[in-house]
């Protein structure tokens, strides 16, 4: 096996005890519900793909002895997770009180169950608006106070991306709006999660392009804003996954059925699940909730992030040593001595480096490139987010955190760059 292959699989095993993860181990899905009961609630979008695997996990539930609740599955979550799917799924686990809820797709409908679950705990003595748990940690306070637990989640991932079956955070979307806000809770970790790798041969190429981009976006972002005795372990999620991405991205692209690639891309997508629990993300991510009417999450970070780089280039010229030479092995800013660059020469050369792996893989390397981008509407709503108490995390993780007030004199120009793709704009923080 691969040696980052097998240094990412000891690493999830470690990291996470009760992870089935592999391929071919959607068998186990019985199991996983049986331990919580032998009733659950299964949710997945109506797709052919999605309810070839819905029969699958139903006759191995079957064999568990564990029944599924209603006569078809619950409807899963539109991409972004739209707060309207929140509501009705919702909906749903009321109606049914499973024992468990098993959510079987991709980060929007794994984030929306995760939402629903806790407006289905929480929302009859704090609040039934979904709005009111954006934030951090404020699921687990109000569990804590109203004595009450979520439901057993078996996320059963399908898609190589957001990591959504690891993690703390759900990202949830005003679509009047356009604008994207999160939960961050460790309450709302799912209890079981299964990947079974072998279930992404079908993602077309676009989105395994922003699984990819998603991963290195998880990794870099949380490597970037690392300090003290975190630094050690960001880096090691960042080489990891970077090197995974890097390495076997094209082919699972190109050839979609090689277990290979995709076997590579799942564990470094899962490793960028495990970074953002470690640390957190910040500028791409943030810049990302504001585009979700134009390109997709993965990529939308993949493109900001170049970007980012110059601007906290002062305060990351470490890291950029690393992530320019993680790049250059696979063939990517062959040009640089990443060791012997300083100061914004580093981060300049380290942003045209992502930008030209970006490329590789025929995505976006600005903001103008995206057809449905309008410079006019985005880069207001971007700057408006940015300034909003609910996202102020992003904001604080950063490497040199951003206040409010220094969203105009910083931002805006790496926005006007981004858009333009001019790098110059940028203003270093």
């Amino acid at each position: 096996m691969n040696e980052n292959k097998q240094k990412a699989y000891e690493i999830l095993h470690k990291a996470f005890p009760n992870y089935t993860v592999g391929i071919g181990v959607l068998k186990e899905v019985g199991h996983k519900a049986a331990s919580f009961g032998l009733k659950t609630l299964v949710i997945c979008n109506d797709s052919a793909h999605q309810m070839a695997l819905y029969e699958k996990c139903k006759k191995y539930l079957e064999d568990a002895n564990v029944k599924i609740l209603g006569s078809r599955p619950c409807l899963g979550a539109r991409p972004n997770a739209p707060k309207e799917d929140v509501y009705r799924i919702a909906c749903h686990i009321l109606a049914h009180r499973p024992d468990s809820i098993i959510a079987i797709g991709g980060g929007s409908t794994i984030d929306a169950v995760k939402a629903a679950c806790t407006l289905a705990s929480l929302g009859d003595v704090k609040s039934c608006e979904i709005d009111s748990y954006f934030g951090t940690g404020v699921v687990s306070s109000a569990l804590e106070e109203n004595k009450r637990k979520l439901l057993p989640i078996i996320a059963v991932q399908t898609s190589s991306s957001s990591g959504a079956h690891l993690t703390k955070y759900s990202n949830i979307t005003d679509l009047t709006t356009g604008q994207k806000k999160l939960i961050v809770d460790d309450a709302i970790v799912p209890s079981s999660p299964l990947f079974d790798y072998s279930l992404t041969t079908s993602m077309p190429p676009r989105v395994t392009v922003d699984g990819a981009l998603d991963s290195i976006s998880h990794t870099v972002e949380v490597f970037w804003g690392a300090k003290g005795e975190k630094y050690e372990k960001a880096e090691q999620l960042f080489t990891a996954a970077a090197s995974l991405t890097t390495a076997y991205a094209k082919k699972a692209i190109t050839k979609g059925e090689d277990l290979e690639a995709r076997e590579a891309l799942g564990l470094s997508t899962d490793l960028g699940g495990y970074a953002i629990m470690v640390g957190g993300t910040s500028g791409g991510h943030l810049t990302s909730f504001s585009l979700v009417d134009c390109i997709g999450h993965g990529t939308a970070c993949g493109i900001m992030n170049p970007y980012y780089a110059v601007l906290f280039g002062r305060a990351i010229q470490k890291q950029l040593h690393t992530v320019g030479n993680v790049f250059k092995k696979a063939g990517f800013g062959k040009e640089y001595d990443f060791d012997k660059l300083e100061g914004r020469e580093l981060s300049e050369a380290v942003a045209k480096a992502m930008l030209s792996f970006n490329a590789s893989l025929g995505a976006p390397t600005k903001l103008s490139d995206i057809p449905a981008f309008r410079e006019e509407i985005h880069i207001p709503r971007a700057i408006n987010a940015a300034k909003d108490p609910a996202l102020k995390m992003k904001l604080q993780n950063m490497p040199v955190p951003m206040k409010s007030e220094d969203v105009d004199e910083y931002m805006l120009p790496l926005l006007k760059a981004a858009s333009s793709g001019d790098i110059s704009l940028i203003k270093e923080m």
